[in-house]
């Protein structure tokens, strides 16, 4: 943290697995760590590394988790505030202790819930993507949209991807970018 916090060479991204935002969960997991020891963390990391862009991974439906445990996995989205979340519904892989647990939660509840943290991962995104309107961010150009070849695209030094209209000799080279729509 302190590395990131004083070198501007570094980019400001940290991908922190939760997994659960329920102590229960993360016990059954195997986790080594607590919701509030996790929280304190990303609180000390944002203070440190104000411009910090925080990734995630979450687990919904791992076995016999109630739909209150689910509500705090649901309460650490909106805490973290995430620029990104690699979001996955359980499912058993052979070897590991889970496997062998029996598991009450519906594919149909898994499904629900995890349309239902969806929702809320978009809605914290988007509010962390509404930071950057109308500011210039440097932006390491990659070449071509894939979508339109005529407009360039590249990443900030908080991984955002942006799409801009420029010369095609831009690539490889940091650029300065007004953001102009989320």
């Amino acid at each position: 943290i302190d590395i990131i916090a004083k070198y501007d060479n570094i980019m400001p991204a940290i991908h922190l697995p939760f997994q659960s935002g329920n102590d229960e969960v993360l016990r059954k997991m195997g986790r080594r760590y607590t919701s509030e020891e996790y929280r304190n963390l990303v609180t000390k990391m944002r203070n440190k590394i104000p411009n910090l862009a925080l990734t995630t991974d979450i687990i919904v439906g791992f076995p016999n988790e109630t739909y209150e445990q689910f509500k705090d996995t649901l309460d650490m989205v909106r805490f973290g505030e995430y620029d990104g979340c690699f979001t996955f519904i359980y499912s058993p892989r052979v070897g590991t202790p889970a496997a062998k647990m029996i598991d009450d939660v519906t594919d149909e509840e898994k499904h629900r819930r995890f349309d239902e943290l969806k929702a809320v991962v978009e809605e914290t995104g988007e509010k962390r993507c509404l930071t950057y309107l109308n500011k210039t961010e440097k932006v390491l150009v990659d070449g071509p949209s894939k979508r339109n070849p005529n407009i360039l695209s590249g990443y900030t030094e908080t991984v955002k991807l942006v799409h801009f209209e420029g010369d095609a000799n831009l690539v490889g080279k940091i650029v300065n970018v007004k953001i102009k729509e989320s």
